[in-house]
């Protein structure tokens, strides 16, 4: 495409030949004649190809608060060198670059550098030499944990000492993939029902376990190094000591999608509901499966994700992915049926359902699952810094009544049997899952 340059030129020649011939001057022409010449000079040979352009970001474990590394590489296919080649690309705001670098362009010959800080949406401008790539790599923070855009990327070329430029060549974006940061979560090692067939919770069923049950007396099938033998002395019969078997326990965590509220402010700032339900299902999933445990995820929205129980590492990496999809959907339908309907959860499992309560379905579906016989935990996301809204009139007043609303709303699942804690880090769950495992494993009185 011609540039504005090549257009001067061709209009200020043409302008000096027509004012020479029709004015007779000489010397008009000869002033004309450099401007045709160095224009004709440089359109003697012009590229003929489109540059290319390629976007990529790094693949490793990035987590929130880590440095982020992209590449937006432009490449010449062409037979003749590029003059200069602008680059630009988007890059998501929760992606914060704080240093450009353009790397020379690779050849057989070798390569040079050039060190440009700068932000990552404004043009850049770079030599492009014949059958060679140049690398802008791009080095920042990621401030957010989600799938953040870099790109899309557009490159143009200019040839021809700047007469001609090519039409812009975009490349789609690349996904960078940024995991939540997990906080020091710890929990009490009692559960409430270890119902898996090894593990380190220790169950009420005898087994071979290291949790003294007691002293019996022999039977056939005991092991000989079980035997008590002061008791059997004493007793002259022999007796064993009877131990608890070492179970596993299954642990969903359900994520209640169904509303947003707050500001997210990155890692360093404030946190909405959704920030402090993905960090905290991600701290709860390494938790547990740190242990041993089997973990499966829910969402309680209108899509109505699952993933399935699983054990390990790999769980524990398919549970990040997982919750990088994560989004708050309003429906205005029931969504209970749609979760907890085709399929049951187990009734030994333990349920730690994180939601804001902003919803009275969300209340609702607590008070259910209590009711059918599943230990269920509420852990509140609502930040605590929620600000009132601003506007003048009656809205710090609906506010407060809104707030009184949801403390009597809360105060009603704890008398229904539904513990409600607030998420707090570290031993946020201590407490309420002891009084649970407590409440498990007391003798139920006939009615």
């Amino acid at each position: 495409m011609p540039t504005w340059a090549l257009g001067r030129a061709v209009l200020l020649t043409g302008l000096l030949l027509i004012a020479g011939v029709l004015l007779g001057r000489v010397d008009l022409v000869v002033l004309a004649a450099p401007f045709a010449l160095g224009t004709a000079y440089a359109l003697r040979r012009r590229p003929t190809a489109l540059p290319q352009i390629w976007v990529s970001a790094d693949e490793g474990h990035l987590v929130e608060g880590g440095e982020l590394t992209g590449t937006v590489t432009v490449g010449n296919p062409d037979l003749l060198d590029y003059d200069v080649a602008v680059v630009r690309s988007r890059v998501s705001p929760w992606l914060r670059v704080q240093q450009v670098t353009i790397a020379g362009a690779t050849t057989a010959s070798g390569a040079s550098s050039a060190v440009a800080p700068s932000v990552a949406d404004r043009p850049f401008v770079t030599a492009v030499p014949t059958a060679a790539a140049v690398d802008l790599e791009l080095t920042g923070t990621a401030l957010r944990w989600g799938r953040h855009p870099i790109g899309p990327a557009g490159a143009r070329a200019a040839a021809a000492q700047g007469l001609l430029v090519s039409r812009a060549v975009i490349a789609e974006p690349s996904r960078l993939r940024v995991y939540p940061r997990t906080e020091p979560f710890d929990a009490v090692e009692a559960m409430p029902r270890a119902a898996g067939l090894v593990g380190a919770h220790h169950s009420r069923r005898p087994g071979e376990g290291g949790e003294l049950a007691g002293v019996r007396v022999f039977a056939p099938g005991d092991r000989l190094r079980r035997i008590d033998w002061r008791v059997s002395l004493r007793a002259r019969q022999l007796h064993v000591a009877a131990t608890l078997s070492d179970r596993d326990a299954e642990v969903v965590v359900l994520l209640d999608v169904l509303a947003e509220a707050g500001r997210s402010g990155g890692v360093s700032g404030a946190a909405s509901v959704l920030d402090t339900t993905v960090r905290a299902a991600a701290a709860i999933a390494e938790h547990y499966l740190h242990r041993g445990d089997r973990v499966s995820m829910l969402e309680y929205g209108p899509s109505a994700r699952r993933l399935r129980p699983a054990t390990g590492r790999r769980q524990y990496l398919t549970v990040l992915e997982w919750l990088l999809e994560v989004r708050a959907e309003h429906s205005p339908h029931e969504p209970y049926d749609q979760v907890f309907g085709p399929q049951l959860l187990s009734a030994d499992a333990l349920v730690v359902v994180l939601t804001p309560l902003l919803d009275e379905r969300s209340a609702q579906m607590l008070a259910r699952l209590t009711r059918s016989g599943r230990f269920v935990v509420a852990v509140d996301t609502l930040p605590a810094d929620l600000t009132p809204p601003k506007d003048r009139g009656w809205a710090e007043v609906a506010y407060r009544l809104w707030r009184l609303d949801r403390d009597t709303m809360i105060g009603q699942l704890r008398e229904h049997g539904v513990p409600v804690v607030r998420w707090a880090g570290a031993g946020s769950l201590d407490e309420v899952l002891r009084d649970v495992a407590r409440l498990a494993t007391a003798p139920r009185v006939a009615r």
